[in-house]
Formats: C-alpha cells, sequence, structure tokens
C-alpha cells in the first residue's frame, strides 16, 4: 500500500485541513492503512450500529483519550462537538471516523454539519478521514453529486484487493502453490492472515470455509449486508452463475424473469466487484450479444461453486466428504483463475520489447467460418502486433507444438490482416528447461509481473 501511504501522508501535511475519504469493500486492510499513517496525538473512532446519543458520546470518549477532560461534557449534537474539540487543539491533528455510514444512517444531519465544518476549514485545527465499508453508502454519501460533501475531499482512495505476486510472501509458499492460494483467497489481506494460520491449503479451506462454524462459511452474507438492501436476488444470480450459466438470456430463464429484471442487479454486481462481463476480443463493449458473466471475486467464485451446492451437507458437518468431492474439480477451478491472471499481466511490462494493451479472450468464427476460441488476444499499442496466447495449467513437454498451432490459429483469425503474430504460452511448468523459450511464461514470470 505504499502509493495509498504517500497520498494520505501527502495531503496530512498540508498546512490547511483536509478531508480524506478511504472506502472499498471489508477486509481488504482500510483501517490498517489508515493506522500506519495516523500519529500517537491523532483521533481514531470505530463507530458502529446504534444510536446517535451512544455514538455522541463513544466518540468523546475516543476525543478524550488524546484531550483530558473532553468526554466530561454532554454533546446534544454533533457540530457542538467538532466546535469544542476545534478549541480544545493547540495543533493541528487528524481524526479518523472509521465505519463513517454507521454513524450517517443513525445522524442523517451528519454529512450537512462536515460540510458546514470543511466550508470553513481555515478555521479548523483538525484534518478529517473519513473510512467506510459500504461502497454504496460511501458513494452515496460523498462522491454521489447531490451529496453535501460532493467535491470536498482532497484524496479519494479507493482501496482495491492486493495483487497475486504479494500472496506469495505472506504465505512463504511457491510460485505454483501461490497460484493455487490465489484462486481461493483472492487479493484480501485478512483471508491471506486466516489462510496463514491455518496448517495447509487443504485444512484452510475445511476448516475456514467449509466448516459451518468457520469464520468465512457465511463471507458472502457479510459482504453483501454492507452494500445491498436485499441480498436475496444477488446471492440467486451469483449461484446460478457459479454454476457455469454465463448468458444473460440462460440466467434470466433460469431465474423465470425478462432480461430487463435482472439487468440493473448484475449491473450493481459488476460495480461491487463481484460479477464481471466478458466479451470476445475486438467487440465493442456497447454490444451485449456476446456478452458473457462471470464471478469476479476470487472467494465469492469459490463459494458459489463449491459451497452453495452443498449447504445442506455442510449443515451436516460432512466438509470432509465434501471437500473430497471437490478435490477433482479444483485443478480446473484453479486453471480458470490461471487464465484470469495470464491475461492480467500481459499489460504490466513488455513482452518481446512490445507493449500490449488489456487483452481478453476471444470465441467466434474464423475466416473459414470455424468455430475457435483463444485464452488470450491482445493487441500492441502502436496497432502493430497481435498476442496470441493459450493457457495450459499443467506441465508441458514439448511446447513448441502449441506455438506452431497458435500461429496457424492466429492466422485464420477475422482481425489478424497486417499484424505481426507474437505466440505465447502459458503454462504451469515444463519438463525440461530445454523448453524455455521468450515465447512461454510460467507462474514466476505471470506472479513477478502482478506486484
Amino acid at each position: 500500500r505504499a502509493n495509498e501511504i504517500e497520498r494520505i501522508r501527502k495531503a496530512l501535511n498540508n498546512d490547511s485541513s483536509r478531508l480524506i475519504v478511504v472506502y472499498g469493500r471489508r477486509r481488504c486492510g482500510k483501517s490498517t492503512l489508515i493506522k500506519k499513517v495516523l500519529r500517537s496525538v491523532d483521533i481514531y473512532f470505530m463507530a458502529q450500529q446504534s444510536d446517535e446519543a451512544i455514538l455522541l458520546n463513544q466518540m468523546a470518549k475516543a476525543i478524550g483519550e488524546k484531550i483530558p477532560g473532553f468526554d466530561t461534557v454532554i454533546y446534544p449534537d454533533w457540530e457542538s462537538l467538532f466546535s469544542n474539540l476545534d478549541k480544545n487543539l493547540q495543533t493541528r491533528v487528524t481524526i479518523c471516523i472509521d465505519e463513517f455510514p454507521y454513524l450517517a444512517k443513525s445522524s442523517p444531519q451528519l454529512p450537512s454539519v462536515l460540510q458546514k465544518i470543511i466550508d470553513n476549514g481555515k478555521q479548523r485545527k483538525y484534518h478529517i478521514i473519513l473510512c467506510g465499508s459500504s461502497q454504496q453508502m460511501m458513494h452515496g454519501l460523498v462522491l454521489d453529486s447531490s451529496s453535501p460533501l460532493y467535491g470536498r475531499a482532497h484524496e479519494i482512495l479507493k482501496v482495491l484487493p492486493l495483487k497475486a505476486g504479494w500472496l506469495q510472501d505472506a504465505l512463504g509458499c511457491t510460485f505454483e502453490e501461490t497460484v493455487e492460494e490465489y484462486s481461493v483467497w483472492g487479493g484480501v489481506p485478512r483471508y491471506w492472515e486466516l489462510r496463514r494460520e491455518e496448517g495447509s491449503f487443504e485444512l484452510a479451506i475445511k476448516n475456514i470455509i467449509l466448516d459451518r462454524l468457520g469464520i468465512l462459511h457465511e463471507e458472502p452474507t457479510r459482504l453483501f449486508l454492507d452494500d445491498m438492501r436485499e441480498s436475496v436476488q444477488a446471492f440467486s444470480i451469483l449461484s446460478i452463475v457459479g454454476k457455469g450459466v454465463n448468458r444473460l438470456s440462460q440466467i434470466a430463464g433460469r431465474l423465470n424473469k425478462p432480461t430487463t429484471h435482472i439487468s440493473r442487479p448484475i449491473d450493481n454486481l459488476i460495480k461491487l466487484g463481484y460479477l464481471k462481463r466478458e466479451i470476445p476480443f475486438g467487440v465493442s463493449p456497447k454490444s451485449n450479444k456476446r456478452s458473457l458473466y462471470r464471478i469476479s471475486d476470487q472467494l465469492i467464485n469459490f463459494y458459489f461453486t463449491f459451497v452453495t451446492p452443498n449447504l445442506s451437507r455442510l449443515e451436516l458437518d460432512m466438509k470432509v466428504q465434501v471437500f473430497s468431492g471437490l478435490k477433482d474439480s479444483l485443478s480446473q477451478f484453479v486453471s480458470n483463475e490461471w487464465e484470469n491472471l495470464c491475461r492480467s499481466s500481459v499489460p504490466v511490462q513488455p513482452i518481446k520489447g512490445i507493449d500490449f494493451g488489456v487483452p481478453s479472450r476471444w470465441w467466434g468464427n474464423n475466416i473459414y467460418g470455424q468455430k475457435m476460441e483463444l485464452d488470450v488476444v491482445g493487441e500492441s499499442l502502436d496497432k502493430k502486433y497481435l498476442l496470441v496466447g493459450e493457457c495450459k495449467w499443467s506441465k508441458l513437454s514439448h511446447p513448441e507444438k502449441i506455438i506452431h498451432s497458435l500461429k496457424k490459429k492466429a492466422l485464420t483469425l477475422p482481425f489478424a490482416e497486417n499484424k505481426t503474430i507474437i505466440p505465447t504460452v502459458f503454462v504451469k511448468g515444463l519438463q525440461s528447461y530445454q523448453d524455455m523459450s521468450p515465447e512461454i511464461l510460467t507462474p514466476s514470470e505471470v506472479l513477478k509481473r502482478l506486484r
């Protein structure tokens, strides 16, 4: 989080008061990030879901730990609390309000109070950091044009999951193991901590996710409560997609609803980072005819692929049997995430000295009318080159055969004319180091790019 820390510190080093907004999904390390920046004199308050009077009292106590006697006063409202804070400060400090949406829910007038305080910033002796896990509420409270706080933040940081390359440092595992681990835990730091406490990958899945008492056994429910008023439809959509149903019309058919009724909830799931829309390379994003929908969050994907279909058995404490049943499917599950990682790694650094844009899969008819699929297709930034790749989650001998096949396939692509083809094979490993060539990328090369 070096970049995020630097931006926050730069804002807080300013001579005038600053408003900083930090938001993102739960367990991504927002609070930890802020605590790295706060000094001993600064004030940190974690809000809870409670009544306004209780929250006022709790925040006064948090301030009282830094300013003796501050909490001996009973504050009738937020404006009086912040006004008295300003009077009691000798030097500029930072006050962080974590889980800000809880405060705003109990005190709807609070954003307007903060607007008034921020607009009189020259008279204020403190910076404000607002933090929240409810992406929907944080957007409505701070980023929506109708919000009193709109346009007043000096820094707005959306804290995203970490890239896959950092997981190897966290777990101390091999490159191949990192891909397997990432396919389940994704880039959420808290999941990494929980995984590290278990003895093995298998034990972690059994004890943390499959066990009905496991801390992540009901994780989707907790996440959806942050961002949705009603989560039944989200569960239904993700359950269907988790079973391999990827087209909008098919999803709607399974729900027995017209596609127009599920377009908005699907768009919302995409905005929140739980679903992604996939279109073939070269197709306009405005086109919906060939769109496929897939679960984008790794843990959520694992949950709706393996946990949801087995909930009844897991309630009977059959986690060992359920894991035994999913072991054969786990390799294909990891293979799908390997494809995602390979595509993500392409634009980060040059391949064979060439800079490529963001690639995607391609499926459709070639110039001879034959159906064809390719795992990775990306165009160079100068439009002269076309990267055509295949992903294999297995150890190969003679990868030159795949490279030769890719070259032949590429020549039949409808958009390959006047392009120099760069065939690339992404593999779990090679049987012999003699097989290495610039056209072959293994987990070590892919993960080094994703840091």
